[in-house]
């Protein structure tokens, strides 16, 4: 059989190609060998995997993963916003309602950045506590933006609240490019 030549009916091409001898490895069967480098892979894989996985903090009362999980509390609340202005489906209500939910999250993960929270598995880099003054002057703009935001989902005007919103996720994007690990 030439390559290119049409299969016998009931066969697809390859499996004609495979059986003239065209592939003669695809013909043959997995030796011992072959399964036993296989399986020595996957279980090699899996404890990397087990090896790998996320450092927990075991400090008394968790400062670390609290404030990371009051993070995505907020950022559970900010993202649909945005998303909101970015697909045009602007829902004035529902963008209010929002904003109000992230005032009331936005305080949660400020007070467990203590100077003993630099630690596994932390994202945020040493300068948090080697820049404090910075650190707060970014914290109180976020806290002026987010006002700022509030305000302007009241008022129910597109132009003012997607100004606010972005200005608000500038400071969160400038805060994280100065003191968070990436």
């Amino acid at each position: 059989m030439r390559i290119g030549a049409p299969a016998a009916p009931g066969e697809t091409r390859l499996k004609s190609q495979i059986d003239s001898g065209q592939y003669p490895k695809m013909n043959q069967r997995f030796s011992p060998l072959s399964r036993g480098v296989a399986v020595g892979l996957l279980v090699a894989l899996a404890i990397l995997g087990a090896c790998s996985s996320a450092v927990e903090d075991t400090r008394p009362g968790q400062p670390v993963k609290t404030r990371q999980k009051a993070f995505k509390e907020m950022l559970r609340v900010f993202e649909p916003m945005g998303t909101m202005l970015r697909d045009g489906r602007y829902d004035a209500s529902k963008f209010a309602a929002l904003a109000e939910d992230l005032k009331q999250k936005r305080e949660a993960p400020w007070s467990h950045f203590g100077a003993d929270t630099f630690y596994p598995p932390t994202k945020a880099k040493a300068d948090i506590w080697a820049q404090t003054d910075v650190f707060e002057r970014d914290r109180q703009a976020f806290f002026t933006a987010t006002d700022e935001l509030i305000a302007a989902a009241a008022t129910r005007k597109l132009g003012a609240v997607e100004k606010a919103y972005f200005a608000a996720y500038d400071t969160c994007q400038a805060c994280h490019k100065r003191f968070k690990e990436k």
